[in-house]
């Protein structure tokens, strides 16, 4: 098991590694185009971004995603920066821990699409990935057990009886000039099994099936294969779960294709028919925070209503240059612009800039002119390092508004639960009971500063 962190900590290249960085390379460029990969102008980038090989000292290192990658019998875990102390040793327990962090920070998303079922995290240890694994085939099988998905689809069949509509054209050339008159080209829609969301749950049953080394979620998954047996084996996408609508009948089934989606999105595979030699499931860990903050508010904080990138503000009156800042907050005395910063500052003591950077302030200084509010809040996430409820406040003058005083305040969040990361790995756990104690932290922080 090899343990990297965002832009930290470097590893040798092992031989077992060979042709790795080639894979990579090939399925960045398949990567699907409306995936968190190609924002940023990375979809002009050729060359993959989830990991850096430095060739001259023969080490790897990893860039903004984490999650996990399985290669030729390796388990490379990609990280969050903010749990990097290279004084520490980082046993199989503390990088679960660290792996159910990104759980519940998930659980609080809206963008990326994280389901709301939760349960106990699994009956054995497992890793982040075999979690997920654990959550969607226990969820899934249960469901199927008791309830089977049908719907109507357009089927066009010949019947020796008129059913739906008779295909005049088709039953003249097709069928009564070659003598098969008794056979009629009908088009009808029947309610089926093998329809287009059973036959994505069977993909990305069979994808997990062959990935997994968990032998509880091998027997819910050959469970659902064993229920979807007469399904048809296609391919599917993530934009095919995203087109998916129910019925209220079917409402419990909505779970069941955020997971689809979650895994179809996120996860970089081969075609499981050809032989899996690779399989990667990485998520890129900004958008994580952002979402999560936005996410957290919005259900905890019943008295602040909360936008994510309100985008009707422009920078230049010719509406060239959008300004999208991560959140527009509203209490009962005042209206905020708060943006989300995934980076870590007060790593050093002497820096009277608290190590936000020149650029985020001079984007806060834009938000707060053409927004017309005077109190801007920056969201840095806290580190395993940094303890401390630090904070900064900086004032600007706006000499165009006759010295106008615009009140920029940054602080650190309690993301992280120290306490848990000491504990061994407990078996048939609730996210929500892990984490209370962290939530009621974060909760009265941000509302401290908030309200």
């Amino acid at each position: 098991m090899i343990n990297l962190f965002e832009y930290q900590n470097k590893v040798d290249i092992q031989d077992s590694m060979e042709g790795l960085e080639g894979f990579l390379d090939e399925i960045w460029n398949n990567r699907e185009k409306n995936s968190f990969y190609s924002e940023n102008g990375d979809e002009r980038v050729e060359s993959q971004r989830f990991l850096q090989f430095i060739h001259k000292s023969n080490e790897l290192k990893s860039n903004k995603y984490v999650g996990v990658i399985h290669y030729q019998g390796n388990r490379i875990n990609l990280l969050p920066k903010i749990f990097f102390d290279s004084k520490k040793e980082y046993s199989t327990d503390r990088v679960n821990q660290i792996q159910n962090h990104i759980l519940w920070w998930l659980s609080y998303c809206r963008k990326i699409k994280f389901p709301n079922y939760q349960t106990s995290l699994s009956s054995s240890k497992s890793d982040f990935f075999e979690v997920l694994i654990y959550l969607f085939s226990k969820y899934t099988r249960e469901l199927l057990n008791y309830s089977i998905y049908q719907q109507y689809e357009e089927v066009n069949k010949e019947l020796p009886f008129i059913k739906g509509r008779l295909n005049t054209n088709d039953y003249i050339n097709e069928n009564l000039s070659r003598g098969r008159w008794h056979k009629l080209s009908c088009t009808y829609d029947a309610f089926i099994f093998d329809n287009e969301f059973n036959r994505i749950i069977k993909y990305v049953t069979t994808l997990l099936f062959n990935v997994t080394s968990n032998q509880d979620n091998k027997k819910n998954l050959r469970e659902i294969l064993f229920i979807l047996d007469e399904v048809s084996d296609k391919r599917a996408t993530a934009e095919q779960c995203s087109k998916i609508n129910f019925n209220p009948i079917f409402g419990e089934f909505e779970t069941v294709r955020d997971y689809c989606q979650l895994f179809l999105t996120n996860s970089i595979s081969f075609d499981y028919k050809n032989g899996l030699k690779l399989f990667a499931f990485l998520l890129p860990m900004e958008y994580i925070f952002e979402d999560f903050i936005f996410g957290f508010i919005d259900k905890e904080l019943k008295e602040v209503t909360a936008k994510a990138q309100r985008g009707d503000i422009y920078l230049d009156e010719s509406k060239n240059f959008n300004l999208k800042p991560d959140l527009w907050l509203k209490t009962k005395e005042k209206s905020l612009i708060a943006d989300t910063k995934y980076k870590i500052i007060y790593s050093d003591e002497t820096d009277p800039k608290k190590g936000i950077s020149q650029n985020d302030l001079y984007q806060m200084m834009a938000y707060a002119v053409r927004f017309k509010v005077d109190e801007i809040i920056l969201f840095y996430p806290n580190t395993i390092k940094h303890n401390q409820e630090n904070r900064a406040e900086f004032t600007i003058k706006d000499a165009l508004a006759d010295n106008k005083e615009i009140f920029v305040k940054a602080f650190q969040l309690p993301i992280l639960n120290r306490e848990l990361l000491e504990k061994s790995l407990e078996t048939k756990t609730d996210l929500n009971e892990l984490f209370e104690s962290t939530r009621l932290e974060l909760k009265n922080r941000i509302e401290n500063i908030l309200v």
